[in-house]
């Protein structure tokens, strides 16, 4: 019998995964460092999540034991911006965010390591397509490029490691602490996490300065459409929506963001670059169709 598969959350995961394919246009847009950018998404994404909560009354019940359970989320996914923003200063919003994706198989070499899980040849399958296509992306000519796009290639695929070991902490977390719901998890891990990169900003020397109108519309821009709606819209209509399909739609993000890459900022791009676009993002949704956790708050 074919289930029907409710409009409107699709409509909603649709508008979630094209939101919070922005996220690294306006990290490009802003007149900050790295740091300081990862900083202002985290705390005006946070200070947005807190007054949506306050307002819906739903931050009673919270114990220090909920932050606790918080702390190695939010430091790795501090960690994971830290690099991710530096990624994509080097080789582009577009690549990094791609790149980054690569984390299906970070989190299937944990599960490999510590769970004891079995890899199919439908998910080795999907990795050597990945692979191919990366390999068409940037392998070619990888002599070629400057040593800043080769570490910037290496920063995107470290972001996957990070992203792993977020999604897999803050998915414990949620288990033992059943008060942590998606929304209180995304707040309470968005106001640690800013804590964490502000002081990073202060060890290397940074400023918390917003130097224009355009710096301060790219951050606003982050924290509301990548940290704040982007992820509501995902995590509401994801339990309604088959998992192959969530996997699917979630591709969206870095396809769009490569998109936005070559229109927005002009990215040299032939017809090679978009086979290995193509491929890899195949490739990521056959390694990503393996019965692994959903995500349950912010991406890259």
């Amino acid at each position: 019998m074919t289930v029907a598969i409710p409009r409107s959350a699709l409509w909603r995961m649709i508008a979630g995964a094209a939101l919070i394919s922005t996220t690294s246009i306006f990290v490009r847009w802003a007149h900050v460092g790295p740091t300081e950018s990862a900083f202002w998404r985290m705390a005006f994404g946070g200070a947005m999540l807190l007054v949506l909560l306050v307002a819906r009354g739903q931050l009673r019940g919270l114990q220090w034991r909920d932050w606790a359970w918080l702390v190695l989320p939010a430091l790795a996914f501090g960690a994971d911006l830290f690099v991710w923003h530096r990624s994509i200063d080097y080789i582009g919003p577009g690549l990094a965010t791609l790149v980054a994706n690569f984390q299906v198989f970070i989190l299937a070499a944990i599960g490999v390591v510590f769970y004891r899980e079995r890899l199919t040849l439908r998910f080795a399958f999907g990795l050597l397509l990945a692979l191919l296509g990366l390999w068409l992306l940037v392998g070619v000519d990888w002599n070629a490029f400057t040593p800043q796009f080769r570490l910037g290639v290496w920063l995107g695929l470290f972001t996957g490691v990070c992203y792993a070991v977020y999604l897999l902490s803050l998915r414990r977390a949620q288990i033992v602490r059943k008060s942590l719901t998606p929304m209180r998890a995304l707040c309470l891990n968005s106001l640690l996490c800013a804590a964490m990169l502000a002081i990073a900003v202060v060890a290397e020397h940074g400023s918390f300065a917003i130097p224009d109108g355009e710096t301060w519309a790219a951050l606003l821009g982050l924290g509301l459409f990548g940290q704040v709606l982007g992820w509501v819209l995902i995590a509401t209509a994801m339990p309604q929506l088959p998992a192959s399909l969530v996997g699917l739609l979630l591709l969206l993000q870095p396809a769009l963001s490569f998109v936005l890459d070559v229109i927005l900022f002009a990215r040299p791009t032939s017809a090679m670059d978009w086979i290995g676009l193509a491929l890899s993002l195949l490739g990521i949704f056959i390694g990503s169709a393996r019965g692994r956790p959903a995500p349950v708050a912010e991406p890259a």
